[in-house]
């Protein structure tokens, strides 16, 4: 009888195992050290239109900055509220977004556009008067992050035969992101359902604290399980429309699963300089036909801000029939 016990313990624990994986996300993984081979970007194209995101590994950004930053990122939520309200937003949400009736377990803090102007790195540090040290870690981390993802987007791009786009100058968001979660709020939502305004998000996951879900081409919820020392990819609104509906802007929300504080960051890689929104002519011209009318960036970030509505549905006014 016992051992008929153990066996029927270890059965039901393999079947629990099982689903649990079943219900993981099948996240692509590319290697940043091989996107030079078409092989790798081919992986990297098909992960763009198939799943609208991926992991990067074996990137330049070292692991000890991951952690320092991550380190920061902890000390200036834990700041007093009177503090982190001065990081005020340059566009709207880009700054210090608090905890809200609609979503109470949600904490957010920014930095607009760091790589283009110095002053507002210098804003940022002065209005939460970091300390020196925490200072330099942001600004190499800022500038490590910016980095990697125009170069990711470079090759995005590349992907689909498209050369010679400057996403080096495209504006960004270096963002910290604090969930709160205790064991009233299991089961609820972190962050509502949504795809990402810009082209691509470069998300540095918390290792320890679960909660990002995919939505997946079926419906179904899917857990996205972290990687130590990559990057989580997230195509957003302007990458499927860059590409003319290739990639997809998947949608995702996180939830409260467990008793624990779960912080994310990275870089939001927006839109064009000028905040035209549209597909390369080159790109168009491939396809023979283009899938949306061109429009200004703002206006969709405006629009999600005002009607609440942020699963990409601002998207089917530009759509092409």
């Amino acid at each position: 009888m016992l051992i008929l016990s153990i066996f029927h313990h270890i059965k039901a624990k393999d079947q629990e195992e099982g689903e649990r994986e079943e219900m993981e996300a099948s996240v692509p993984v590319v290697d940043f050290q091989k996107l030079s081979e078409e092989e790798e970007l081919k992986k990297l194209r098909e992960a763009c239109e198939k799943c609208g995101c991926f992991r990067i590994i074996n990137h330049p950004i070292p692991k000890t900055l991951m952690t320092e930053m991550k380190t920061v990122v902890k000390y200036v939520h834990d700041l007093p509220l009177e503090i982190k309200m001065r990081n005020k937003s340059i566009i709207p949400d880009s700054g210090y977004v608090p905890p809200v009736p609609t979503s109470p377990l949600y904490e957010g803090m920014g930095i607009y556009d760091m790589n283009e102007s110095p002053q507002a790195l210098e804003e940022f540090f002065s209005q939460l008067d970091l300390p020196t040290y925490h200072r330099q870690i942001v600004k190499t981390y800022g500038q490590a992050i910016h980095d990697l993802a125009s170069t990711i987007s470079e090759m995005m791009a590349k992907s689909l035969d498209i050369v010679g786009v400057d996403f080096k100058d495209w504006p960004f968001i270096l963002r910290t992101i604090k969930y709160s979660f205790t064991q009233q709020n299991i089961g609820e939502m972190g962050v509502q359902l949504h795809s990402d305004t810009g082209f691509i998000t470069l998300l540095q996951d918390d290792e320890t604290v679960s909660g990002l879900e995919l939505l997946d081409d079926s419906g179904l919820f899917k857990a996205v399980p972290p990687k130590s020392s990559s990057f989580l990819c997230i195509i957003g609104d302007v990458g499927h429309v860059w590409s003319n509906g290739k990639f997809w802007n998947v949608k995702h929300h996180v939830i409260c699963k467990e008793i624990g504080t779960r912080y994310s960051f990275g870089a939001f890689m927006l839109a064009p300089r000028d905040g035209n929104v549209e597909a390369p002519t080159k790109l168009v011209e491939l396809d023979n036909s283009r899938r949306y009318r061109p429009f200004k960036y703002k206006d969709l970030r405006e629009f999600r801000i005002s009607t609440g509505k942020r699963k990409g549905e601002v998207l089917d006014q530009y759509r092409i029939a």
